[in-house]
């Protein structure tokens, strides 16, 4: 619904954060300023500026904007409408700026997917409750409009399932990995030099980054609860170029996967590494690509892709944010009143059928292999493909990587294969185990 707003004042914003995106939001809002009030019905101006360093060149001009030297007096100024919090983090100051405002009746913008990973369905509340909007578009999926998308454009359906890559920096690695033949180090430290990581990649190698947005976008697109803690996080840290180079002989391309669907009663929520089929869109997304895959009872298959984080696409779907507010648009924050949001109760097992790609370092002897595929269909897990790929200078007798695909199992099924098979002694390490995503 639409809120009554006074179009003949211009919607004050206040900007705490002046980092890579909050400067493209100063630069939009200078730049764009004609075609946003024509959009949003009434001006948009900048009424108060605040960061940690002053003086730090942005490559903007900042003397034209009233200087806040503490982000949280943006939180009470009377002149400030909107307060736009772009300084990250679950807790500390991003969160109290964004409570201080809500709780003042003060509309926000945020881009900052942690924060409502881990207290959005609170923040929403209090939103709620103090009539104001708590907007947060470019917190997922950087340019790509896919929040609008799921809370409006298809409202008229029930999402059963949601496959997606939610995270720029590890498309971007394992592209490189692909691309140029790099080793995973190697592709990481080029990410780092080109600004698409972190000095400390943590957050988005080990998959942490993906899962935040995947809990807030299962939350919209299943009518629960954020439930963060749900969500069964893999990185990528264990792929190598040897499963970049046998998954694509194998017709397949590795891409960490944020996946979300209802089973047994609760929901499935999981960021892994999984084989993309090549001929599938998600298979295409490089570089820091993001794309998101979903499926409706009604519209049936839905692709959303594009550039997922950046100074452009980001500060774009925060202005498009501010513009919504300026137009008086109100939608719940994760589509339903938070009161009508339904506890999400974590699927206790992932019981769907689905195949596994395997890599086992096995000693080249006679009889191995057919011990493996032997334990394999004990376990009721039957072999697609195997191929075996012994290295340049190959000693006979020495341990070689055998590849396999399986016809789908549980993951039950496979880890009783697997455990069975290291019983044997005949593996000189756990089979690598990654999970070939069904589109």
């Amino acid at each position: 619904m639409s809120k009554t707003v006074e179009t003949d004042k211009p919607l004050r914003v206040g900007i705490a954060g002046l980092g890579t995106v909050g400067a493209g939001v100063l630069k939009i809002l200078a730049g764009q300023a004609d075609l946003l009030a024509a959009r949003g019905g009434r001006p948009i101006v900048v009424t108060g500026i605040s960061a940690r360093n002053k003086e730090q060149d942005r490559g903007i001009d900042l003397s034209p904007y009233p200087w806040f030297d503490d982000c949280l007096e943006l939180a009470s100024s009377p002149n400030v409408d909107v307060v736009m919090e772009l300084i990250g983090g679950e807790e500390g100051v991003a969160k109290t700026l964004v409570e201080l405002a809500l709780e003042n009746g003060k509309h926000v913008v945020t881009a900052n997917k942690a924060l409502l990973a881990h207290h959005g369905v609170a923040l929403a509340t209090l939103a709620e409750n103090k009539g104001v909007s708590l907007a947060y578009e470019a917190a997922v999926a950087g340019g790509i409009p896919i929040i609008k998308g799921l809370r409006e454009g298809l409202s008229a359906n029930r999402i059963d399932r949601m496959v997606a890559i939610l995270n720029g920096t590890c498309n971007f690695v394992l592209s490189l990995m692909e691309d140029e033949g790099m080793s995973f180090d190697a592709a990481v430290k080029q990410a780092q030099d080109v600004g698409f990581a972190e000095a400390d990649p943590t957050t988005d190698i080990g998959g942490f980054d993906a899962a935040h947005k995947l809990a807030i976008l299962a939350s919209i697109a299943f009518g629960t609860r954020v439930n963060f803690d749900a969500v069964d996080i893999q990185g990528i840290e264990s792929i190598t170029a040897e499963d970049i180079e046998a998954a694509k002989e194998l017709g397949y391309r590795i891409k960490l996967i944020a996946a979300a669907q209802k089973q047994n009663g609760g929901c499935l929520q999981r960021v892994q590494p999984a084989l993309v089929p090549l001929a599938h869109p998600l298979a295409l997304v490089s570089g820091g690509g993001n794309a998101v895959h979903l499926e409706g009872d009604w519209v049936g298959a839905v692709e959303f892709g594009g550039p997922g984080a950046g100074e452009g696409p980001t500060a774009s779907a925060v202005v498009a944010d501010t513009v919504d507010i300026a137009r008086g648009l109100d939608v719940p924050v994760f589509g339903l009143p938070t009161d009508q949001l339904t506890a999400d109760n974590a699927a206790q097992q992932d019981t769907s059928l689905t195949a596994f790609y395997l890599r086992f370092q096995m000693a080249d002897k006679k009889g191995t292999i057919a011990a493996v595929t032997g334990l394999l269909a004990e376990h009721d897990i039957s072999i697609e493909t195997m191929i075996q790929r012994p290295e340049r200078d190959h000693v006979a007798g020495a341990n070689m990587p055998v590849i396999v695909i399986t016809y789908p199992s549980t993951r039950e099924a496979l880890a009783g294969a697997i455990n069975a098979i290291e019983e044997t002694g005949i593996v000189a390490s756990r089979p690598h185990v990654i999970r070939v995503e069904s589109l």
